[in-house]
């Protein structure tokens, strides 16, 4: 078959079955179970497509590329991976599948929104074009904003509006560092249908300003970074992902931060070719830092347990831009951290959901014994829980002894010594916040025992992974993300 008309089925499974799902759900008024049922039935799809791209390129095929809309390359790939799989574990655990209490106008807007809301994420990921990457990624503020108060509680509503609002400003800043580039670029007279092709702006990036490209990536990185949740934008996370749905709140913690601090990711190997990487490691250093320390100081004073998984994903976002500045190794460990990070705590959200039902609270002192109330539940929720907190066996404990490594490698002792101890830090926080909940008398009137069936069998399997990621990296995985770092050096 012809090497064309592969890619373009491939990119068609990857973004057609989110797309077409939301179309289903907007249609079916009344038969929202059976557009729930479609939506589950077509994301596999989107998976297997993802994985057989990741494959490819894994085995070091060239990237997958339709026209000069479409490119993927490795690094793209990882995250089309992992947003395919959250958004198919979301799509599994969301309203309109059981026989949950939401009512039928909550399924219908959740299965829209969710739908369009991992479909522009897949765009984001997966276009050659940096101007519709920054669209794309603007529209996932949108999608997701309108599905926060779905419930419309007070608190869900400012949620929203207050996320919105950094948002938007967040991602202005990016778009004023996209036109800059995009001017900068316009004025060596180069080709503007191509402008802001990714390949394009690389080849041409020696040619740019050196004072005009480090203006451009400061915006980048402000902008882009108050998605990803990085300091000091971030005051809009907690609340955003404490109040969502927790089907929603795991795609937004699990993937699209990720996705935000690709976008960081892809222009940082631009202007590294413009005025040498020296610059934009300081900055992601500084924020990688400041970051960690705000997540990991503010999770031991957290009340609720959706904020503290909250404030654990700003936590883990510093770390992964921290990886982003020290070179190969360190973007290595970087996104391997993502991929356990998302897994983890994409699981975890959902566990979240499970226990509010159970206990109608999501006050920590409103949630003990939890392992006799919920034994299920508590026991996948606590190796969620102790997995973000980077325990061994679990893939973040890797993450976290390489990108240690690396920043000792890369001769950031000192720096490296406090990230250490902010993580050890984090693990104590986590565990000690985590066995308020796990023990104790469960208070008179909570419902005891759990049927074991297809919801937790299905989130038992990303448990499994990130146990087994923390054993040994898979082969495949291991070569994807090596050609996934060398896709962002000079």
């Amino acid at each position: 078959m012809d090497a064309l008309l592969v890619h373009a089925l491939l990119v068609s499974a990857l973004l057609t079955p989110p797309l077409l799902a939301a179309v289903v759900a907007l249609l079916a008024r009344r038969a929202t179970s059976a557009a729930a049922w479609f939506n589950a039935a077509t994301m596999p799809v989107s998976v297997a497509a993802a994985l057989a791209i990741a494959l490819h390129l894994a085995g070091g095929g060239a990237p997958i590329a339709v026209g000069t809309a479409w490119r993927l390359d490795a690094l793209s790939a990882v995250l089309a991976v992992l947003v395919t799989l959250v958004a198919t574990l979301a799509a599994w655990l969301a309203p309109g599948l059981g026989s949950g209490d939401a009512s039928r106008r909550e399924t219908r807007l959740y299965r829209v929104y969710a739908n369009l809301f991992a479909f522009t994420m897949l765009v984001a990921v997966s276009t050659s074009n940096l101007g519709v990457m920054w669209v794309a990624i603007e529209a996932t503020t949108v999608t997701s904003a309108l599905l926060i108060p779905v419930r419309r509680t007070k608190a869900a509503l400012e949620a929203s509006w207050k996320y919105l609002l950094i948002g938007s400003v967040g991602i202005a800043l990016a778009f004023t560092g996209t036109v800059l580039a995009f001017v900068d670029y316009a004025a060596s007279g180069g080709d503007l249908e191509l402008a802001l092709h990714w390949t394009t702006l690389r080849a041409a990036a020696p040619l740019l300003h050196p004072e005009v490209a480090r203006l451009a990536f400061v915006f980048l990185l402000v902008g882009f970074g108050t998605k990803a949740g990085l300091a000091p934008t971030h005051t809009w996370l907690p609340d955003a992902h404490s109040e969502a749905p927790a089907p929603l709140s795991a795609m937004m913690s699990g993937v699209l931060l990720a996705v935000a601090l690709y976008a960081v990711a892809r222009w940082k190997a631009i202007i590294d070719l413009a005025v040498g990487s020296a610059f934009s490691d300081t900055l992601l250093l500084t924020v990688g830092v400041a970051t960690i320390v705000v997540g990991s100081t503010s999770l031991l004073a957290q009340t609720h347990y959706k904020r503290l998984l909250a404030y654990s994903s700003i936590e883990h976002m510093g770390l992964a831009c921290f990886g982003l500045a020290l070179g190969p190794t360190g973007v290595f460990a970087a996104l391997l951290h993502l991929a356990g990070h998302a897994l983890a705590k994409s699981t975890a959200f959902l566990l979240a959901g499970r226990v509010y039902e159970r206990y109608g609270s999501g006050e920590i002192s409103s949630v003990p014994g939890l392992l006799s109330a919920a034994p299920g539940t508590g026991v996948l929720f606590m190796a969620t829980v102790l997995a973000l907190a980077g325990l061994p066996p679990f893939g973040l404990f890797l993450s976290e002894v390489l990108l240690v490594k690396a920043g000792w490698t890369a001769g950031h002792a000192v720096v490296t010594g406090a990230v250490l101890l902010l993580i050890l830090l984090t693990f104590a926080s986590l565990v000690a916040q985590l066995q308020r909940m796990l023990f104790g008398r469960t208070a008179s009137g909570t419902p005891t025992g759990e049927r074991v069936g297809l919801p937790l069998a299905l989130l038992a399997l990303p448990v499994v992974v990130l146990a087994w990621m923390g054993v040994t990296i898979p082969a495949p995985l291991r070569e994807l993300l090596t050609h996934a770092a060398e896709v962002l050096q000079p």
